[in-house]
């Protein structure tokens, strides 16, 4: 069976300096990982049940959220196959803000305390793995007085839940974020809990840690269809790289509703809505957090890059729906690319006028998985209890918990109260939430 190296790029900073709080973050181990570490190409072989009953779970899809479930399904000790249509982390979890937060946009209650605990969590695999994770927490303003009335309504429901949330003064905010112009804003939310990754980096540690714990990582395999096994107990897997058989199959498919319809047997009612994110090269030291800002969002990673994504989507208009109906990752041209970015550094540069001259890495298009309800859907098909379902809003937040539930709900047949309220067979309402 050919093998292929697993890569993880954009490893090493290229400015000589260091984000505030990535708490540890070995590279010699993680490189330890990669050189133990390997994706197994295309194979025509069946990977059976090797390790008795109800215990190969075949993951489809390798964004935060699958490669998450696939480690801690292994650190049970369960067999997992993850497979992958394209590589590690190339679809949604590519083109994403990676804001770790359980701010006052977390509504309900149950979906709050769900992301208190996912960032939790977060700090939890980040001791066992050593992630590179800023947490400088968030500040979060907006321009209008009418808005900013209702966040301090927000932040105050925030304390009452648990979260150390709480309005700033302009000084002090000024002195938590000092590179920072707040253009006069009077009072400023500071969430101190919140964090942000490399989503693609993340998920790859993840996959690593994964395979050396025995799981398997198919990249560019696409599943073809999900039929059940010869004996009725499982699931057979028709794959461009070969039958596989399996137990339980998940779906961390993302933002792509016919996966669901075609392997899970059911409608997910989902309104995915596309974001332009851009990637600088790495800059000088300038954001000790998250910033979010009237009409954007920045935080900078531990390697120095810059990441700004809009707050609002593309218009609401035939043209742009024509032009995004096939859901693309990237602009038509680079002179189109090009004009987005500078779009958003114009706009950057009014927040933060010290960032200096800066190339441009990356412009995506990024597409959020987003149930109608702006909640994740998690647990078994209604159709088919052997296939289990974990489409997120918000992936990146929950990642880590929506990991390690799945995993124990999976390896030991048990049920975590904290995913009840997210199962497939509830009632979706239509919320404009995010």
């Amino acid at each position: 069976m050919q093998r292929n190296k697993l890569s993880i790029e954009n490893m090493s900073s290229k400015n000589g300096g260091a984000v505030q709080n990535s708490k540890g973050f070995n590279r010699r181990r993680f490189n330890q990982w990669l050189a133990g570490s390997s994706i197994a190409g295309a194979s025509a072989a069946v990977f059976g049940k090797q390790r008795g009953d109800n215990n190969h779970v075949a993951v489809i899809g390798a964004g935060i959220v699958g490669s998450s479930i696939a480690y801690h399904l292994s650190k049970l000790g369960v067999q997992v196959t993850l497979i992958e249509r394209e590589t590690v982390a190339s679809g949604a979890s590519h083109g994403t803000f990676a804001w770790i937060n359980a701010t006052w946009a977390k509504q309900p209650r149950h979906y709050h305390t769900f992301s208190q605990q996912g960032v939790n969590s977060w700090h939890r695999l980040q001791e066992e793995l050593d992630l590179p994770i800023v947490w400088g927490g968030s500040l979060e303003w907006f321009a209008s007085d009418s808005r900013q009335a209702r966040l301090a309504s927000d932040i105050a429901e925030q304390q009452a839940w648990g979260e150390p949330a709480r309005m700033l003064t302009s000084a002090e905010a000024q002195a938590r974020e000092p590179a920072v112009n707040f253009n006069g804003a009077t009072q400023v939310a500071s969430s101190p809990r919140d964090g942000a990754i490399d989503p693609v980096l993340v998920s790859k540690a993840l996959v690593a840690a994964a395979i050396q714990q025995g799981a398997q990582v198919l990249e560019r395999c696409e599943v073809l269809c999900v039929k059940h096994s010869s004996d009725h107990k499982g699931k057979l897997l028709r794959t461009s790289c070969g039958p596989i058989e399996a137990d339980r199959v998940v779906l961390a498919t993302g933002p792509d509703p016919a996966a669901v319809k075609r392997f899970g047997g059911f409608d997910l009612p989902q309104r995915s809505t596309p974001g332009v994110i851009v990637v600088t090269r790495p800059v000088k030291p300038l954001l000790r957090g998250i910033l979010v800002a009237p009409g954007i969002h920045i935080h900078q990673r531990v390697d120095g890059r810059l990441i700004i994504g809009e707050q609002e989507g593309a218009p609401d208009n035939a043209a742009h729906a024509a032009r995004l109906a096939d859901r693309p990752k990237r602009f038509p041209n680079d002179s189109v690319a090009d004009q987005h970015a500078q779009r958003l550094l114009s706009t950057t540069r009014d927040y933060v006028p010290s960032i200096e001259e800066t190339e441009v890495d990356e412009v995506i298009i990024g597409w959020r998985p987003l149930p109608v309800d702006g909640h994740p859907v998690i647990g078994p098909s209604p159709a088919d209890d052997r296939v289990y379902v974990a489409i997120m809003h918000s992936g990146v937040s929950l990642a880590a918990i929506t990991g390690d539930l799945v995993a124990r709900e999976l390896a030991a047949g048990v049920e975590m109260a904290l995913l009840q309220p997210f199962r497939a067979d509830r009632v979706f309402d239509t919320k404009n939430r995010y």
